[in-house]
């Protein structure tokens, strides 16, 4: 279990990492696919830089971890784009549909950079973030 989702704690609050990877797997039937989007944030620029899936099936991942993880696509990154995935049964997909999902979804970031609020957009720290339209001051 997550370190701020240890007993103890008496609320899980969606504003953390930790704390929304235990909430989303209790939501699914045995765990989920995550389409994940490596995004840099420079310049009002949302611009996805590496992309993977994994199949979540428990809730022990924190976000040491899941950085620790994401230092394998060697680029530095300012956020991630977390976007959940499950099955007609509510579990994990099958690879290929992981891959064409995950396609789809860099088109989208790529065409529109609202499209990362489909997902849940964490900053470097495991903070939940969220893009606002670009306005001229």
């Amino acid at each position: 279990m997550s370190k701020s989702a240890k007993p103890g704690r008496k609320k899980l609050d969606d504003f953390l990492f930790d704390d929304w990877i235990v909430k989303e797997y209790r939501r699914t039937n045995g765990g989920f696919t995550a389409l994940i989007l490596l995004i840099s944030t420079a310049n009002l620029a949302v611009v996805p830089l590496r992309s993977t899936y994994t199949h979540m099936v428990g809730d022990e991942l924190d976000w040491h971890q899941f950085t620790l993880l994401m230092r394998g696509a060697g680029v530095p990154w300012d956020g991630v784009l977390i976007v959940p995935v499950t099955d007609e049964d509510g579990g994990p997909i099958e690879d290929q549909r992981a891959v064409e999902e995950l396609r789809a979804l860099e088109d989208r970031v790529n065409e529109d950079r609202m499209a990362v609020n489909e997902g849940h957009f964490f900053d470097n720290w495991g903070r939940r973030m969220k893009v606002e339209p670009a306005t001229v001051n």
